[in-house]
């Protein structure tokens, strides 16, 4: 996930709280969608997340259920996340680098996913993909098939690597013929409940029953880096409990 989003004016430090998403009622009429319906059978589900995390924060419950499915999937990591700690001595750089894609990893496996999935391991330097998004972009064609579904980080995301994902995936996906379907993860945090910015036409949800919630929750307990900050030097968690809140609902928003 990663830290570097643009709050609104309309949010506090916190962002919006998750009892105003449960309120809203824009959010209450967005219509559900089943995994099977957005990846059919003959279809493959490719999942890009620009950090280590982003993967199960917006697709945890998808990749699990696409599994029972027996869909084929293929995983893709853009930037190992070495600048979510800014400045720390506990978790400087290498060692974020070594684990967070093991972190990833442990989460997979937590979601009952297995040890073998396909996975495409990227070196974008975290915080900067935009300024080597034509790469990706070309990257991710030599990659696409023109009948993979696949799922990025939304274009208006609100944090630089996340909208540059989802634009490299838009116009690759475009130039091979794949589908493209967009994730909101900051978007959760910084928009409000009705917000027009958000494209709710586009908007559905994937359910997630009490079972499938309780392993993403444990999934997200994997990625021990940003559940700490470092106290040394004031740097709160990247996902702190109230941030966790509004990406473990029971559901999973997905822009069409």
């Amino acid at each position: 996930m990663n830290e570097g989003f643009v709050v609104s004016d309309d949010v506090d430090g916190r962002g919006t709280p998750l009892s105003a998403w449960q309120a809203s009622s824009r959010l209450a009429a967005v219509p559900a969608i089943s995994a099977d319906l957005l990846v059919p059978s003959e279809c493959r589900a490719v999942i890009v997340a620009p950090h280590p995390d982003d993967e199960v924060l917006g697709c945890g419950g998808l990749m699990s259920q696409l599994h029972l499915l027996e869909r084929e999937l293929l995983l893709i990591s853009v930037t190992n996340g070495t600048a979510s700690h800014p400045g720390s001595a506990l978790w400087p750089a290498s060692r974020l680098a070594a684990a967070r894609p093991e972190e990833s990893t442990e989460a997979l496996q937590r979601l009952g996913l297995p040890a073998d999935l396909p996975w495409l391991r990227s070196a974008y330097q975290d915080g900067a993909v935009v300024e080597r998004e034509a790469e990706l972009q070309a990257f991710l064609e030599r990659h696409l098939l023109p009948t993979d579904v696949v799922f990025g980080t939304w274009r208006g995301d609100g944090h630089g690597d996340h909208e540059a994902v989802g634009r490299a995936c838009a116009n690759a996906c475009a130039a091979v013929g794949a589908q493209f379907n967009e994730v909101p993860i900051w978007a959760w945090h910084w928009a409000g409940p009705e917000d027009e910015r958000l494209p709710w036409e586009r908007a559905r949800k994937l359910l997630l029953d009490p079972a499938l919630l309780a392993r993403k929750h444990d999934a997200v307990q994997a990625f021990v880096s940003q559940l700490q900050g470092d106290p040394a030097i004031r740097l709160a968690p990247v996902l702190p409990v109230w941030a966790q809140a509004r990406l473990l609902q029971p559901f999973e928003l997905v822009f069409l």
